[in-house]
């Protein structure tokens, strides 16, 4: 019998392993650009250490302040799985702390991003080897009572995450990617970037073409006045 709210899903697709590497030194910013500015998670997700993220989301949901399902989700993922948290923002437990960071890292879990509080953050910020991203810090630990889904969409940062979606993250945030829609992505992020080089380069020559910016003002109807 269906039961919504406290069920978990043994298995998923997950995309290429090497589609997923070509997105790696790709700022999260460029990859945003072009998904229309609309794909990456809200300014309350934000990096606990400088570790760089990408990977494959392996997806949870618990309920507020519990993180019985995480410990679930740990032994299930896979090396180079990103374990999504919905903890729906709490702000009044952590979900987990250095232990079961250590934990994650020994199976080779690429990183974890949580909508919600981690704690032990000095020994989590010094950790170079897995990336962290979450919304708070609180010395709270978690209950362990249960509720909650595996590997079903889940909200995270503002965005539903899907299992298998592609993950990037970097010091500005963390960007989901359908990897349907990846290849394309791709190729667009990697042109970009080839442009902003391009466009460091006039900077430093003092040649930034800028007469766009007073044609966007005419077309958009500006008023000047002596």
């Amino acid at each position: 019998m269906a039961n919504p709210g406290f069920r978990i899903k043994k298995s998923f697709t997950r995309p290429d392993p090497e589609l997923v590497k070509q997105f790696a030194g790709i700022p999260v910013a460029n990859i945003g650009d072009n998904m229309n500015r609309v794909n990456c998670m809200n300014a309350r997700v934000r990096p606990m250490n400088g570790a760089p993220l990408l990977g494959c989301a392996f997806t949870v949901k618990v309920r507020a302040g519990d993180n019985l399902l995480f410990h679930k989700a740990i032994d299930m993922a896979q090396p180079g799985d990103i374990i999504v948290i919905d903890a729906q923002n709490e702000q009044s437990y952590a979900i987990f702390g250095e232990l079961m960071v250590m934990w994650l890292r020994r199976r080779g879990i690429t990183g974890v991003v949580v909508d919600g509080c981690i704690r032990d953050i000095d020994a989590i910020g010094r950790m170079r080897e897995i990336a962290i991203y979450a919304t708070g810090i609180t010395p709270n630990g978690p209950l362990k009572e249960g509720g909650g889904e595996i590997n079903f969409p889940v909200m995270c940062g503002g965005l539903v995450v899907n299992p298998g979606d592609i993950i990037v993250g970097d010091a500005d945030g963390v960007v989901v990617i359908d990897p349907a829609d990846a290849r394309d992505v791709l190729a667009k992020a990697k042109a970009q970037n080839a442009k902003e080089a391009q466009t460091m380069k006039d900077i430093e020559n003092l040649a930034w073409d800028r007469a766009w910016v007073d044609a966007a003002l005419t077309a958009k109807g500006c008023e000047y006045i002596d």
